[in-house]
């Protein structure tokens, strides 16, 4: 079924599916949106508790709900590094010759995965990736403070992220949609990667009203603009990935196969 399921995301349009699944996501049709709202907390078992907006007639669309705000008090943070976002821990490493472990049996390049050059400051570093599942909560935070000098938007794929397929596709975080933002910190320089995936209907940043939706790379320069740790960074439109690629190497606390919430400490 894993071969089956491989294969499919090779021969499906990526784009056209999830175009398709981002105008439904959109629909502002009252009865509509109730519906599949309550349809995916049926399904997810969403906790309500810690949602602004605790009721499905309070948004305005699925996609509304999909990236809906906490409550301040939701996610504290609790040390000087910590998880981008609530998720699945899927693999921690070291960088070893500019590369990065993908899955079991699969690594990446990390200059493919940005874009650009990694700066050899970072030869010693450490990466961090965290799998977001369709029932996560789907907004992205900044893990510490810093000033923001860049962000890249490098259009691509839309495979499925899961644990499967990152078995399974090689260079899988390389072949995907992404969002690069490089940052500038006292306590060390870091990338925070955002990754596109299967039915992923954009990835948008903060500073943007949608998300993008360019054919080709875009640049954009951030005037070293500050932001403050636990600020959001960015939301998926659907389920998907972050990576967190670190100048300084760190002792991470937190092991593959452990459920993180975003703002917990990642380093002892």
């Amino acid at each position: 079924m894993t071969r089956l399921f491989i294969l499919f995301q090779y021969l499906i349009p990526q784009h056209v599916l999830s175009r398709c699944i981002g105008y439904v996501a959109r629909s502002e049709i009252p009865w509509f949106k109730n519906f599949i709202i309550k349809q995916f907390d049926g399904i997810y078992n969403i906790d309500w508790s810690v949602a602004v907006r605790k009721e499905p007639e309070q948004y305005v669309s699925f996609n509304d709900f999909f990236t809906r705000a906490l409550t301040d008090d939701a996610r504290p943070l609790t040390g000087r590094l910590v998880s981008p976002a609530d998720g699945l821990v899927s693999v921690t490493g070291d960088i070893k010759h500019q590369r990065a472990i993908q899955a079991k049996g699969h690594d990446y390049s990390i200059p493919q995965l940005l874009g650009e050059a990694l700066p050899e400051s970072f030869n010693n570093g450490s990466f961090l990736t965290v799998y977001l599942a369709p029932s996560d909560y789907h907004r992205v935070h900044f893990p510490q403070q810093g000033a923001l000098q860049n962000a890249r938007y490098i259009p691509g794929g839309l495979f499925s992220v899961n644990q499967k397929t990152a078995a399974h596709v090689p260079g899988l975080f390389t072949r995907n949609e992404r969002l690069v933002l490089r940052l500038t910190s006292n306590e060390g320089d870091y990338y925070l990667v955002l990754i596109g995936a299967m039915i992923v209907a954009g990835i948008q940043p903060f500073w943007r009203p949608e998300p993008f939706k360019a054919q080709r790379p875009i640049d954009q320069p951030m005037q070293a603009l500050a932001v403050d740790q636990g600020q959001e960074a960015g939301r998926f439109l659907l389920g998907s990935t972050a990576i967190l690629i670190t100048q300084a190497n760190q002792n991470w606390c937190v092991t593959p196969g452990a459920t993180i919430k975003m703002g917990q400490t990642l380093v002892n």
